[in-house]
C-alpha cells in the first residue's frame, strides 16, 4: 500500500509540473515553450508508468483469476482513451489525457473525460490497486471542467481513492482516510495558483505587446510628423519663395505696363528666369530634395555666391557674398542646410526687412562652419514675436529647426532701426574638419 501511495505522490509531483508547463494562450497565439513541451512528456510518461505499475501489482498478487482478462482489457482501453487527445494533435504540447490549452468545453471533450472516469471507476471496483491514477485525473479534470464542477469532480476522485484504498488494505488506516485529501487538496492548491501566475504573466505580456505597438506606432507618427516638416521647409525655402517673387515682379510689371513697356518685359523676363529656377529646384525636389545650386558640383561656397547676385537681380538691393578661412569639403546634408539657411533668410530680408544692403559670410573653421546673413533693414526685437503679417508659418522656425537637425545653433543680433544680423554655427565632427 506504501508503494502505491508513493506512486500516487510521484505523479502527482509530475503533475505540478505540467501544471506549470501547459497555459492557457493569451489573447495572441504564442509559440509552444520547449519546456511545456518536455513536461508534457514525462506527465505522459509519468501516467502510463503508473498504469502500468498498478497492472503488474494487480496480476503479481492474483495470477490466474478469472478477473485477470478484464482487468487487462480495461487498462489497455484506459491506456487507449487517454493518448486519444495525444494523437488526435501532435503539434502542441498536451496535459497528460486533457485537452489542448485554449480549447473550448466541447460535448465530445466531456464525453471523452466522463469515458476515461468511468472506465477508471469500473477498473477501481474491479481492482483497487488502481485507485491513485486518479491523481492524474485531478488536473484532468481541472483543466476541461468549469471550476467548481472540476471540484466536484476531484472530490468524488478522492473519495474513491479512499475507498479503494481502505478496500485493498482490509483495515481502518488514518493515514489512508487523510492521506488521499491531503494530496488533492495540495493538487487543487497548486493547480488553482499556477493559473493565477499564468493569468499574471499573460496580462505582462500582453501589456509588453500593447505598448510595444503603441510605441512603434508613435515613432511611425514622430517619424511621419519630422518628414512633413522637413519637406515644408524645402518647399517653403525654394518654391514658395520663388512664386513670391514671381508674384511681385508681374504686379510690378502689371503696373508699368502701359507707361514703360520696356520696364515692365524686364519685369517679366526676371519672372521667366525665376521660373525656370523654380521649375528645376521643383525636378530636383522630387528627385532627391538636394538643391538645384549644389548639382554642379561647385560646393557651397560658390551656390552662396550665385545665390547672393541672383537675389540681387530679383529684389533689387545690393547682395554681398564673402568667404573666410580655407574652404573644405562639407557633407551634402550640411551644404543643403546652409544653402536653405541662406534662402530663408535672404527671403526674410527682401520680404519684411524694407533693406537696402544685404552681405552673407561663409566661415570656416577648424571644428564648425559659420554663416551670417547681415541687412540693413528695419530690424526687430528678437524676444517679441513678429507681425502676425509677417508670420508665413516658417522663416526663423525653419531655419532654426534646420541647424538644430545638424546639431548647430541659431543667433540673432537685431533692434528696431538697426539692421539684423543672423548667425548659425554648424560643429563639424573630426572626419568633416579641415
Amino acid at each position: 500500500m506504501d508503494k502505491e501511495h508513493g506512486h500516487g505522490q510521484g505523479q502527482h509531483g509530475h503533475g505540478q509540473g505540467q501544471g506549470q508547463g501547459q497555459r492557457p494562450p493569451g489573447p495572441a497565439p504564442r509559440t509552444p515553450d520547449p519546456d511545456a513541451r518536455w513536461l508534457a512528456a514525462v506527465m505522459h510518461t509519468a501516467f502510463y508508468l503508473l498504469l502500468g505499475a498498478s497492472l503488474a501489482r494487480f496480476l503479481l498478487r492474483h495470477p490466474g483469476g478469472a478477473r485477470v482478462p478484464w482487468i487487462i482489457a480495461l487498462s489497455v482501453v484506459l491506456a487507449v482513451l487517454y493518448a486519444l487527445p495525444l494523437l488526435g494533435n501532435r503539434s502542441a504540447p498536451r496535459p497528460p489525457g486533457g485537452p489542448a490549452p485554449g480549447t473550448r468545453r466541447t460535448p465530445r471533450r466531456l464525453a471523452w473525460l466522463a469515458l476515461v472516469v468511468a472506465v477508471w471507476l469500473v477498473l477501481v471496483i474491479l481492482a483497487p490497486s488502481f485507485g491513485w491514477c486518479a491523481v492524474p485525473l485531478f488536473f484532468t479534470g481541472m483543466r476541461t471542467l468549469p471550476p467548481r464542477a472540476a471540484l466536484v469532480l476531484v472530490a468524488v476522485l478522492t473519495g474513491c481513492v479512499i475507498a479503494s484504498q481502505l478496500r485493498l488494505a482490509g483495515r481502518y488506516d488514518p493515514d489512508l482516510i487523510l492521506g488521499p485529501p491531503a494530496v488533492s487538496a495540495i493538487a487543487t492548491a497548486v493547480f488553482a495558483y499556477m493559473q493565477r501566475q499564468a493569468a499574471r504573466q499573460r496580462e505582462l505580456i500582453d501589456d509588453l505587446i500593447r505598448t510595444r505597438r503603441e510605441l512603434a506606432a508613435t515613432e511611425r507618427r514622430e517619424g511621419t510628423l519630422a518628414e512633413r516638416q522637413r519637406i515644408s521647409m524645402e518647399i517653403h525655402d525654394t518654391l514658395a519663395q520663388g512664386l513670391s517673387s514671381q508674384q511681385m515682379l508681374l504686379q510690378a510689371a502689371d503696373r508699368v505696363w502701359d507707361t514703360d513697356p520696356a520696364k515692365a518685359r524686364t519685369h517679366v523676363r526676371t519672372a521667366e528666369s525665376i521660373t525656370e529656377r523654380g521649375l528645376a529646384e521643383a525636378r530636383r525636389f522630387v528627385h532627391d530634395l538636394a538643391p538645384a545650386d549644389l548639382a554642379d558640383g561647385g560646393g557651397v561656397d560658390e551656390a552662396l555666391r550665385t545665390l547672393a547676385a541672383r537675389t540681387a537681380q530679383d529684389a533689387g538691393l545690393t547682395v554681398r557674398f564673402h568667404s573666410e578661412g580655407t574652404p573644405a569639403p562639407l557633407p551634402d546634408q550640411t551644404q543643403s542646410a546652409l544653402l536653405r539657411i541662406a534662402q530663408g533668410a535672404l527671403a526674410n530680408v527682401t520680404e519684411h526687412a524694407f533693406a537696402t544692403t544685404a552681405a552673407l559670410t561663409l566661415t570656416h573653421l577648424d571644428d564648425q562652419v559659420v554663416l551670417d546673413v547681415a541687412d540693413d533693414g528695419r530690424g526687430f526685437t528678437p524676444a517679441q514675436q513678429p507681425p502676425a503679417s509677417d508670420r508665413r508659418g516658417h522663416g526663423l522656425p525653419a531655419i532654426r529647426a534646420r541647424a538644430r537637425q545638424l546639431g548647430g545653433t541659431l543667433t540673432i543680433e537685431s533692434a528696431p532701426g538697426e539692421g539684423t544680423v543672423l548667425s548659425v554655427s554648424i560643429p563639424l565632427t573630426p572626419q568633416e574638419s579641415p
